[in-house]
């Protein structure tokens, strides 16, 4: 069961070189061209934004009674998987355990943080786990507060591990790998959670960091008096916290997405196979790499807008959050036909049957092409409306279209690149 890659030989979709890339690049371009014209001032309040809920709605996602429960779910379906794993047959085929991992948690978050805002900071197991053994055991030394230039560094990382299990590890559906990855995963995360509180998780759980990013495209969020709101995703994405870890998250995301698709090419699939390093070590340095030319891109055009504008003091935190639209595009694009047959395949096995067919895809080849370009392109268009809005918020008026050519350069590349990968 491939579980680990998205929408299996992506190269024999029955899709157009030329009129893919030929209405990506002129979705782009009237996009730009548009918005240079008629968007001359920022329009986006961020966490300032949003009209508010009802009291009751209010009252019922704060109750204590609301976060007890979602707590208990979140704690009995990760003492599920354990059981699976320990007890269950060691055949992913038969075993629900490998699926829970990587579709239904790893890829199931996306719909769920988009529909819900940041559900992982409130199913975290590991902070329930975490708030029982303080209750248990003795009081030790109170918690030191995490260093402010850590931000989200430590979930970065996580997020490159993950994905390495993922994409690159071997035997990374049996039950010794995914025990061993979880219990690391639950030691390094106690100790942290030890030593700094549960703020930790905030910071250092990859799964609270990749919820958090995705559900900044949420319709359902709080502003910042804590008012639950009905916002613009847009205004979501302006209130994105520009601290470090951001840009190497977001730029994980999109390498190992890019490198999802590179996995199912045939020409790299020969070289894995003839390569004197082997299969593995050769696969990790292409994940990095992928992941490494994300970041050098994003890097070479945070340079080019701080040589236009020398009081651009932070470049590469000002548009990080444009990103996340486009990583969001590539993770329905390469993920959507996973999780619409291998999720209600997982549930399937989850209650009870062995062998659970596979149901069909939802979409022929035709239109599962159509949705993955639509996904990258759009993913693109919605970087481009956050990074003009952020631009003549930052570039002085007579500069904020020019300031702007580093990114649109960007999104082209990143674009062709995205498309590049479901038709090579």
């Amino acid at each position: 069961m491939p579980l680990a890659h998205g929408v299996g030989a992506q190269h024999d979709l029955p899709l157009s070189p030329f009129y893919a890339y030929a209405g990506a690049f002129a979705a782009l371009f009237v996009s730009f061209l548009s918005l240079g014209l008629l968007w001359s001032s920022s329009r986006f309040r961020g966490d300032r934004a949003g009209r508010p809920l009802p009291a009751a709605v209010q009252r019922l996602a704060d109750a204590p009674a609301t976060r007890t429960a979602l707590r208990a779910l979140g704690a009995a379906a990760a003492l599920l998987l354990v059981l699976f794993l320990l007890l269950g047959p060691d055949d992913p085929d038969r075993n629900p355990a490998p699926g829970a991992v990587y579709v239904l948690l790893w890829v199931g978050l996306v719909p769920a943080s988009l529909l819900l805002g940041p559900v992982w900071r409130l199913l975290n197991p590991l902070r329930t786990l975490h708030a029982l053994l303080r209750r248990l055991l003795p009081a030790g030394h109170p918690p030191r507060p995490l260093p402010a230039r850590l931000g989200i560094r430590p979930a970065a990382a996580g997020l490159l591990l993950f994905t390495w299990l993922e994409l690159v590890a071997p035997d990374n559906t049996t039950s010794t790998v995914l025990l061993t990855a979880l219990g690391a995963h639950t030691a390094v995360h106690l100790l942290g959670a030890a030593r700094h509180g549960p703020d930790w998780f905030a910071h250092a759980d990859p799964f609270e960091a990749y919820s958090s990013l995705l559900a900044r495209l949420s319709p359902l969020g709080r502003r910042a008096d804590g008012r639950l709101v009905l916002r613009s995703p847009f205004n979501g994405l302006d209130a994105t916290p520009p601290v470090p870890g951001l840009v190497a998250s977001v730029c994980v995301l999109l390498g190992s997405t890019a490198y999802d698709g590179l996995s199912d090419n045939p020409r790299w699939i020969g070289v894995l196979q003839t390569s004197a390093l082997g299969r593995t070590p050769t696969a990790t340095l292409g994940l990095l790499a992928s992941v490494a030319l994300v970041a050098l891109l994003y890097g070479l055009c945070a340079g080019a807008l701080r040589l236009l504008n020398r009081e651009l003091t932070t470049p590469l935190t000002s548009f990080a959050h444009s990103l996340l639209p486009i990583a969001l595009g590539y993770l329905v694009a390469h993920y959507f036909s996973l999780f619409a047959t291998e999720g209600p395949r997982t549930v399937i096995m989850a209650a009870g049957t062995d062998n659970a067919p596979t149901p069909a895809p939802p979409l022929g080849p035709g239109g599962l092409a159509t949705l993955q370009v639509a996904s990258i392109v759009i993913g693109h268009v919605l970087g481009v409306i956050a990074a003009h809005d952020r631009s003549v918020r930052l570039f002085p008026p007579d500069r904020a279209v020019a300031g702007q050519l580093p990114l649109f350069a960007l999104m082209i590349a990143y674009t062709l690149g995205g498309i590049g990968l479901l038709i090579a």
